[in-house]
């Protein structure tokens, strides 16, 4: 005897195998989960020393998966004597972070980790455009023919 809904008035109880009962759930759950988007934290990592058209390409790719609704880890990679000059990284991460202004909002501020300085950037929040929303009032012409 297994109680299904507890809440219910009157509760409800019924028969059933239990076993079976509890792995119905737990698959109930697992398409649940499936189904659910925003845990996806993808890192996208750069060098101190970056060239310009890297530093282009890799902007692009964080701006895609930000487009998509990911989450995206920016990190500068410091090796050996690099670590002596984190303000380089500051820079080369501060230029990504100007170039990303529209479509990212930062979640967590810049901060080393080991050697590493990573920052957390979310989806920013679309802003409707003048035109876009003119568009959008606009009443629809149907053409009879």
């Amino acid at each position: 005897m297994v109680e299904v809904d507890p809440n219910g008035s009157p509760p409800v109880c019924r028969v059933l195998d239990y076993g079976k009962y509890k792995y119905q759930q737990a698959k109930r759950e697992r398409d649940a989960r499936k189904h659910q988007r925003g845990g996806m934290i993808h890192e996208v990592r750069m060098r101190p020393r970056i060239g310009k058209a890297d530093m282009e390409r890799k902007v692009l790719l964080v701006g895609r998966l930000l487009g998509e609704g990911d989450k995206v880890k920016l990190a500068i990679m410091f090796r050996g004597r690099e670590m002596s000059h984190p303000e380089i990284g500051r820079e080369v991460l501060q230029r990504a972070l100007d170039s990303l202004k529209e479509t990212a909002v930062m979640e967590r501020p810049p901060a080393m980790e080991g050697r590493f300085l990573s920052v957390i950037l979310t989806p920013a929040k679309k802003a409707v455009t003048p035109k876009e929303k003119e568009a959008k009032e606009a009443p629809v012409e149907e053409h009879v023919g």
